[in-house]
């Protein structure tokens, strides 16, 4: 069967939040059984785990509401190419830092997608943003908590974390990309009659400008290390 990616910019935006949770899922999951600490092992898998049963909440959605295929189908049966997955999600695990700093960037984001999504008018999107943003808020607390550890613990753990940073930083720009009909998304009226999706650009100076004040709080010094904002 061949798939269309949706012209209508609703389900074209939940199309990829779903394939970048779908594949930053399985990617996690890879974590199983190779964690430094039995801890991680199971903080990893526990994520992965979630982040695969919120793609599968957007694709019900998409199949129910929209007249996508069946979510297995949708997933697993399009082409490579069909697939709205950002780079971010789609690079093999490298270390554990690699694998945390992404994680900490990535979650941030989703959180900050959740956060607009739950101003929607539709009720059942609504809700699910809601309840799914509940969940992040845990991812969001772990990637925290150990980056914060690790950046303030040994001096290995310092520099092996700073280089993670600098490899991951440019590729989590990459999440935020425009896409086709974002710009009639932005004037859809949310729950409170204001506009509920704020576009990429705004997305990511949101996302960038916590990103950073976690990184000065840790005592990075985000110039010197090279992460540049883009304006």
């Amino acid at each position: 069967m061949t798939f269309s990616t949706p012209s209508n910019p609703l389900p074209r935006y939940l199309l990829q939040i779903a394939d970048d949770q779908l594949v930053m899922g399985h990617r996690n999951s890879e974590w199983t059984g190779l964690g430094p600490i039995l801890e991680e092992d199971i903080a990893f898998s526990s994520i992965a785990q979630d982040q695969v049963g919120h793609s599968l909440a957007f694709y019900e959605i998409l199949h129910q509401t929209y007249g996508l295929d069946q979510p297995d189908q949708t997933a697993f049966n399009r082409p490579e190419n069909g697939m709205l997955s950002s780079w971010l999600v789609e690079q093999t695990i490298g270390d554990y830092a690699f694998s945390l700093v992404r994680h900490w960037c990535y979650d941030q984001a989703v959180a900050l997608r959740y956060e607009s999504l739950a101003q929607i008018q539709d009720p059942n999107l609504q809700a699910l943003a809601m309840k799914l943003r509940g969940e992040v808020k845990y991812h969001t607390f772990h990637a925290q908590t150990w980056m914060k550890s690790l950046l303030q613990g040994s001096e290995e753990s310092r520099l092996r974390m700073l280089s993670a940073l600098k490899e991951v930083w440019p590729l989590a720009l990459g999440m935020f990309e425009a896409w086709p009909g974002e710009t009639d998304l932005m004037q859809a009226p949310g729950s409170q009659g204001d506009p509920w999706y704020p576009g990429e650009k705004n997305l990511q100076d949101l996302w960038q400008t916590r990103a950073m004040e976690s990184l000065a709080s840790w005592g990075v010094e985000v110039e010197a290390l090279g992460l540049q904002r883009l304006e």
